[in-house]
């Protein structure tokens, strides 16, 4: 795999939860292109163990591991599995995440003829809601809870999480995960205040709209070809009027993991967006 940044993480375990999906798969093949021992975590063993495979037929060192980010025991019992592979872990990237159709509304503003016809604001029930903002935030906290314990004696440690465009504006219909994106934002900043004497950096990304399988039911109809109207306001909306690529976001997750590059910034938020939280619309 051909790395957009010349980096070094040889000798250096990383930790990668949602490992199974296309942004954090992507991720984990890049860590281990640039040497480091990955352990992937996901909660579909089959998705994850398929993108271990790829790593190790490329000459790479990674181990697929189940995990079900809201659940401590299954954390904990991963946080071991990863110790007896490779011992402590120097960098986490904190990826599991996404969002439900449970918590989703149909229109982007509320009528009052759409009450019983269809999903409104009124109609999100508390598990749906709870479900995907705990997926996005709650995860995260429980994962780095048990992992950072492996960086509390100093060196060259770095958690990574992922934010988002809801970070900085909060999409329509998906409350929740815009309300989980904006925590994820705040928590950034808060540990990276909380261990800057412990030789812990934390930063974040912030991805923007991209294109990949995940994407193509929201951003096409039903031919695949055609764009859907909320495509059409993306586009309008970023200034280099196109989708990203998931490999566009490997020189930010590389530049802020690596020492060298990035060693005095800690509680950064660095948009990867085409320019989408840069435009006002006007």
């Amino acid at each position: 795999m051909k790395l957009p940044l010349n980096v070094d993480f040889t000798g250096r375990v990383a930790v990668v939860t949602g490992a199974g999906g296309v942004l954090c798969s992507c991720m984990s093949k890049a860590l281990a292109a640039a040497g480091a021992k990955v352990a992937l975590l996901d909660i579909n063993q089959e998705a994850v163990q398929a993108v271990v495979e790829e790593i190790l037929a490329d000459g790479g060192d990674a181990i697929a591991v189940k995990c079900d980010i809201l659940n401590e025991e299954e954390i904990q019992k991963a946080h071991e599995t990863v110790l007896e592979k490779y011992g402590r872990t120097n960098i986490l990237i904190n990826g599991a995440g996404g969002n439900n159709p449970r918590c989703t509304t149909t229109s982007e503003v509320f009528e009052k003829s759409q009450l019983g016809n269809e999903k409104t604001f009124f109609d999100l029930d508390q598990d749906g809601f709870r479900f995907v903002f705990d997926i996005n935030f709650t995860g995260e906290f429980m994962v780095t809870k048990e992992f950072a314990k492996d960086m509390l004696d100093g060196g060259n440690n770095s958690i990574l999480n992922i934010a988002s465009v809801n970070t900085y504006l909060p999409l329509t219909k998906i409350p929740a995960y815009a309300a989980a994106k904006e925590a994820v934002g705040n928590f950034t900043k808060w540990l990276a205040m909380y261990f800057s004497k412990s030789g812990i950096r934390v930063n974040a990304i912030a991805p923007g709209f991209l294109s990949t399988h995940q994407t193509k039911a929201l951003f096409y109809e039903a031919d695949g070809v055609t764009p859907t109207p909320r495509l059409g306001k993306i586009i309008e909306g970023t200034p280099m009027k196109r989708l990203g690529k998931p490999e566009e976001l490997l020189g930010a997750v590389l530049f802020l993991l690596d020492e060298e590059a990035s060693g005095f910034i800690t509680g950064a938020i660095l948009p990867v967006d085409g320019g989408y939280t840069a435009y006002s619309g006007v």
